[in-house]
């Protein structure tokens, strides 16, 4: 790893990657870091980041709180970082931003709960109005699918993301949330929650579970033959945890998101073969979480570069401006945020299938 200088002495434009090396997450973290590599590789290959190459420095997100926050401070603290980019959980963001607010750019890639308006920080992920919502109402006119429970891990994105459903289902017909439960993020007592979904009428589970911890659930769901008639809705998944649960374990399990790799699309397509072209077949799979890290270091380039500036002013200012062709089609910034397609998908087997663009 390349060594440290401080901001004002670099030739380079350094970016912590901070994505989940461990935890119920890390299992998200190769692919994360893959797809983070080939962007800085396509970045420097054209010209870097306002004529400067750009390096990462990779930050463990599943490390402990206090730790995480520690280390990204002294990162800026000492001028070794230019920007922060990167996938975790909401809890990780929340001890991120006062590290970084109103001093570098951070851009956040996971879909996550909303509300997050931290001075300088952008969001390449959905929200639940963008994902969640639109999902739900897919679901309710083409299966008839309105009776759902949640189940969950106990942190920020799944109790906020369900208390979201709950104020959404109260003002939107024929559609009823019946219950809710949370489990520690890395247990594994599953018990409560499927006795939860064994007594409960709901036609549906929403699942706001991470990782490792999402896998484990679902081979439990399986097991306990409650995928027989109960559709799942996971909000978290990628095709490493498919692999994770098994293809026993897929059955009735749908997701939706901006990126599948079984998207048919000239951009889509061109990422997935130079991804294995670059890591080879045996590169750890392919997935819309992965891929937001590679969204996630365009984004933060094309900020840069619109304003010609990494100052946090200059890239508010010139925001609006900011739009880049990736793997997602045409992404524009609007607010904080970014605008894209979203689809949804049916899991077969180990893959995702799309049934349907959301919102058209």
């Amino acid at each position: 790893m390349a060594r440290f200088t401080s901001r004002g002495s670099r030739s380079t434009v350094d970016i912590a990657l901070v994505v989940p090396l461990s935890g119920p997450a890390g299992l998200f973290g190769p692919s994360a870091e893959a797809c983070a590599d080939l962007a800085v590789e396509d970045i420097n290959a054209m010209g870097g980041i306002l004529d400067r190459p750009v390096r990462l420095h990779a930050v463990d997100a599943g490390a402990p709180l206090p730790e995480l926050a520690a280390r990204i401070g002294r990162m800026v603290d000492l001028g070794q970082i230019d920007g922060v980019v990167g996938w975790h959980l909401s809890n990780a963001r929340k001890v991120i931003t006062p590290q970084t607010a109103g001093r570098i750019p951070y851009v956040y890639t996971t879909f996550y709960e909303g509300g997050e308006d931290s001075d300088g920080v952008y969001m390449v992920g959905e929200t639940p109005d963008q994902q969640l919502f639109p999902a739900l109402r897919w679901l309710r006119a083409e299966l008839g699918i309105r009776r759902w429970c949640v189940i969950g891990n106990d942190y920020v994105w799944p109790r906020e993301t369900a208390r979201a459903a709950k104020e959404f289902a109260a003002t939107t017909a024929d559609i009823e949330i019946l219950g809710e439960t949370y489990i520690p993020l890395g247990g594994r007592r599953f018990g409560h929650a499927l006795d939860l979904v064994r007594d409960s009428p709901a036609q549906g589970v929403l699942l706001f579970m991470v990782g490792a911890d999402c896998a484990a659930f679902n081979r439990a769901f399986a097991r306990a033959g409650l995928d027989d008639g109960r559709l799942r809705l996971s909000m978290m998944i990628g095709e490493d945890v498919l692999y994770a649960g098994g293809p026993d374990s897929t059955r009735g399990l749908h997701t939706a998101s901006g990126y599948f790799e079984s998207v048919i699309s000239p951009e889509g397509m061109d990422f997935g073969s130079r991804y294995v072209r670059r890591f080879g077949t045996v590169a750890p799979a392919l997935n819309n979480i992965g891929e937001s890290c590679y969204e996630g270091m365009l984004l933060f380039a094309s900020l840069a570069e619109t304003a010609r500036s990494l100052d946090l002013r200059a890239i508010e200012r010139h925001a609006a401006q900011v739009s880049y062709g990736g793997p997602r089609g045409e992404v524009r910034v609007r607010g904080a945020h970014t605008t894209q397609p979203v689809f949804l998908a049916d899991a077969d087997a180990l893959r995702f299938s799309v049934l349907a663009e959301l919102g058209r």
